[in-house]
């Protein structure tokens, strides 16, 4: 099938006098010519990466060529080093497959005539049989993937079954789950865009550790990279791969308005593929603890979480501030606590150790034992209790957790 795209695009190229590249309907670089004469930044790290960036996906659809059944012509972008382009949207019976690109620097190429020549038909053709076997096998992936991260053990083994049968996976050995999330801006959510940004991203890694030794999975809030733990010869361990799906990431959503920040979280390793829901499970709420607290940084694993692993778990039940400590609930609940907050805070950090929290928070000493009382009365508890100062400072960091609480880092 790749050699009669490539055919394809070689006849396509020497009928219109200069290079062409032809995207699916996603704008997923599947095959080029002969890249000679003027190219820019945009068609070099397409070629390279086999992607196009959001941004610029974006920008080229402003002009209708998902719509088109027409040649359609995209301006120039200088800030994103692109040139003018000439789109001819490639369709089979009305439905879009893909797009033919041409650089277009001087706006002379004439709209190029693919169907007189018999080569649209052939092209859309050949799109169609790989899209239809792509979509049939990413299919059974992704269903695959799906059962992987059930909970029936039994259609877990099946789901192996069935992928080391298909031969969509090497093997099944040790396994380490990264889960990936895109924090929103205030009052906006995360676009088509930001989707298929956090989609590039996991292709990406995924490509890194070998395409049949990872799976992915793109779900409605977060991406699941499923990864081989063992070490191998030019494959990243996991905690690598973190960090490059991090950088990948904080690289293609820098431009994208919805997304505030990004955060990768990571399970620890299973020693089986079967076992890679409970990696995933550990990945998630480090993902959803990092989301709500940054101080913990892009890359949060679960096993440097702290106390947060218990209070991760215990969220799973709606488990209340109130419930661990009413007085905390109390001082939460009300006007100008913020800065008692943060001091009994640092004060049940720093383990209950007055001369350092005084010194941390710049405080005169007289000033924080003031606050330590004030925070006594106020919450009705005894900071000379170990069992207050313990509950106190669950709820602390739970209400950290839940975002009722959120202190000067």
């Amino acid at each position: 099938m790749q050699g009669d795209l490539q055919r394809i695009v070689d006849a396509v190229a020497a009928h219109a006098g200069r290079p062409a590249l032809i995207e699916d309907r996603r704008q997923r670089v599947v095959v080029y010519s002969e890249q000679t004469g003027l190219m820019d930044e945009v068609r070099r790290a397409s070629i390279l990466r086999r992607q196009t960036t959001p941004e610029v996906i974006a920008w080229l659809r402003e002009f209708g060529i998902a719509d088109a059944h027409a040649p359609v012509r995209t301006p120039a972008r200088p800030d994103l080093d692109l040139l003018p382009r000439l789109c001819v949207p490639v369709r089979h019976h009305d439905l879009l497959l893909g797009f033919v690109w041409f650089i277009d620097p001087d706006g002379t190429m004439t709209d190029v005539d693919l169907a007189a020549t018999g080569l649209l038909k052939e092209l859309s053709l050949a799109l169609y049989r790989e899209n239809l076997l792509g979509e049939l096998a990413a299919q059974r992936e992704t269903e695959a993937a799906r059962t992987l991260l059930a909970d029936s053990p039994e259609t877990r083994e099946q789901a192996v079954r069935a992928l080391l049968e298909a031969g969509m996976i090497a093997g099944d050995g040790p396994t380490t789950v990264l889960v990936a999330r895109l924090v929103a801006a205030e009052a906006r959510q995360p676009d088509e865009r930001a989707r298929i940004a956090l989609e590039q991203s996991l292709v990406a890694a995924r490509r890194r550790a070998g395409v049949r030794e990872a799976l992915h999975l793109l779900r409605h809030d977060h991406g699941v990279l499923l990864l081989p733990a063992e070490p191998a010869a030019g494959r990243p361990t996991p905690e690598v791969a973190a960090r490059h799906l991090d950088d990948d990431l904080r690289q293609v959503t820098r431009a994208l308005a919805a997304v505030e920040r990004t955060v990768v979280g990571v399970g620890r390793t299973r020693p089986r593929l079967v076992d890679a829901v409970d990696s995933y499970v550990e990945a998630l709420h480090a993902a959803r603890v990092g989301a709500r607290l940054p101080a913990l940084g892009r890359v949060v694993s679960w096993s440097g979480l702290g106390v947060y692993r218990a209070l991760a778990r215990l969220g799973e039940h709606d488990l209340d501030v109130a419930d661990v400590h009413p007085g905390l609930a109390r001082l939460l609940g009300g006007t100008g606590n913020q800065a008692l907050l943060t001091t009994l805070e640092r004060y049940l950090d720093l383990a209950g150790n007055a001369h350092a929290t005084a010194a941390e928070l710049r405080l005169h000493r007289t000033t924080l034992y003031y606050r330590l009382q004030r925070i006594e009365e106020l919450a009705g508890t005894d900071l000379k209790d170990g069992g207050e100062r313990l509950c106190l400072h669950l709820a602390l960091k739970l209400a950290r957790l839940t975002g009722r609480h959120r202190a000067e880092e």
